[in-house]
């Protein structure tokens, strides 16, 4: 199971699902209809706003881990308390206030990417976009929450300057140095 915690490319995963005939799971999908439509309107998306979205993708990794298949994950998990909770559910809140919570940082067979990229070059892609509810204008608000994994959370950093295929090379090679 691969999760993205940063803001995604839809081609690489496309890529990467094909190439390695695992399911994507599209976290946009899961978001409320509230959620939807506030990002729609412009408005940032609050951590309250968030969290019931960030459960319902927990509820699908442990899905499925329990079934023993690979899948990947597509969103924006931008904060640590966001990628705590997408592997450890609620009981990562418990945590979140805790410094000595901050040791759960990784689960067995879950593994986070994190796409990457300059502002300008993320925001003249979403403008070049068409179809999606979430504005250009809200990228922003995302910059100003973002919290780059920690090197103890083990994600696997993609600069989104390469290629597609580039990339896609890159995390196959990394899957077969974890096997």
């Amino acid at each position: 199971m691969y999760l993205n915690p940063g803001l995604v490319w839809h081609s690489t995963h496309l890529c990467l699902c094909s190439q390695l005939g695992w399911p994507l799971h599209e976290g946009d999908d899961f978001h409320p209809r509230e959620n939807v439509d506030k990002m729609a309107r412009g408005e940032p998306l609050t951590d309250q706003d968030r969290l019931p979205w960030l459960l319902k993708l927990h509820d699908v990794i442990q899905r499925e881990r329990s079934s023993g298949g690979d899948a990947i994950m597509v969103c924006s998990a931008l904060r640590r308390l966001y990628r705590q909770v997408l592997l450890f559910g609620s009981e990562a809140l418990t945590y979140s206030s805790d410094t000595a919570g901050l040791h759960m940082c990784s689960l067995p067979g879950v593994w986070f990417l994190f796409l990457y990229g300059t502002y300008d070059l993320i925001h003249a892609r979403m403008v070049a976009r068409r179809g999606h509810f979430m504005q250009p204008g809200l990228l922003r608000s995302q910059f100003d929450v973002l919290e780059p994994p920690a090197e103890e959370e083990k994600a696997l950093l993609l600069d989104i300057r390469r290629s597609t295929d580039d990339i896609c090379r890159e995390i196959q090679e990394h899957l077969r140095q974890l096997s």
